[in-house]
């Protein structure tokens, strides 16, 4: 069982991320926006690490701190939900904002992730509510100042969203329609606005 894995950032996208060890391993981990926007700015990272193992796959996820990955391990527990959508769900929401949500049962929300109907949203909220920390803070947003051009960020924002399965051509028309109408938006919110869309 691989608890994490920390070395050097050799490739990353808000999707994905290539963390070279000392030892010379390379290990692709696929990770959230909350973990991109935390790593961004960094060469080197330790992420916390969740495995999932099927026969055609073997995957590995990777969070910056313990809480989101104990969030992601909490909403693969619920029938219905796996990584792919978990990893979404995390995106489209930081840890904080997420235990609002289900602790306040505002499935409205949640139905705006793609692939979470009213049924799964409702289930969520039903097995994980009692699971939630309280959080009296507010709700931290994801912020980060990016200093890149709109061809620069539609262009990430497009890809991203191209290797979370959605199709090339529609992710890139959400995401002009966003940059029109929230020109300073940052790669992240520019997604996270585009996975409510979509």
């Amino acid at each position: 069982m691989i608890e994490f894995v920390k070395g050097r950032i050799e490739k990353l996208d808000p999707a994905q991320v290539v963390i070279e060890t000392a030892g010379g391993v390379g290990y692709l981990l696929n990770i959230s926006l909350n973990t991109y926007s935390a790593i961004q700015n960094s060469q080197e990272a330790k992420l916390y690490v969740n495995e999932a193992i099927r026969e055609d796959a073997y995957v590995l996820y990777g969070f910056a701190d313990r809480r989101e990955r104990e969030l992601f391990l909490l909403l693969i527990s619920v029938p219905g939900i796996g990584g792919a959508s978990a990893r979404m769900i995390l995106s489209a929401f930081s840890p904080s904002e997420l235990e609002n949500i289900i602790s306040t049962g505002d499935e409205r929300l949640l139905k705006q992730v793609k692939g979470i109907g009213l049924k799964t949203a409702q289930r969520i909220i039903v097995d994980l509510k009692d699971k939630m920390r309280v959080e009296s803070a507010t709700a931290s947003c994801l912020s980060a100042s990016i200093d890149k051009t709109a061809s620069e960020n539609i262009e990430n924002a497009v890809a991203a969203l191209t290797m979370l399965g959605f199709q090339q051509s529609q992710s890139l028309k959400t995401v002009q329609s966003i940059i029109k109408e929230n020109p300073d938006f940052t790669v992240e919110a520019i997604i996270k606005e585009a996975l409510k869309r979509i």
